[in-house]
């Protein structure tokens, strides 16, 4: 993922390139690879979580479309905004003017169970 921009009003979105030798490939599928859709979701969470700088945990996905293939080498833009203060954001993930994938996904902060808490 290359370096994260946050825009005025709260969007966050990262550049993305998929290695054609990256391992999600594996056996998904020989004759016609496709990045599953657990990776696209990953990449997802890797954006806010990073923006957030702070311990977080998927709560819910919803409403996610995969609408295009995404292949090796394929460069990606990937796109989230909050929805709700309580931790939604929407999603998108494009390639040049396709929209390869769409949804919802909830976020919350993970406990720490030790006495020193962070704050995020």
């Amino acid at each position: 993922m290359s370096a994260q921009k946050r825009s005025k009003d709260g969007k966050l979105s990262a550049q993305v390139h998929v290695p054609a030798d990256a391992s999600w490939f594996n056996g998904h599928f020989p004759d016609w690879p496709v990045l599953p859709g657990i990776a696209q979701l990953h990449i997802v969470y890797e954006l806010i979580h990073h923006a957030l700088d702070c311990p977080v945990r998927v709560v819910e996905v919803s409403r996610v479309r995969f609408k295009q293939r995404i292949a090796p080498d394929d460069r990606l833009t990937v796109v989230a905004e909050v929805l709700s203060g309580d931790g939604r954001y929407a999603f998108r993930i494009t390639r040049g003017d396709e929209v390869v994938c769409t949804g919802i996904m909830t976020i919350a902060k993970v406990q720490l169970q030790s006495s020193a808490k962070m704050d995020c």
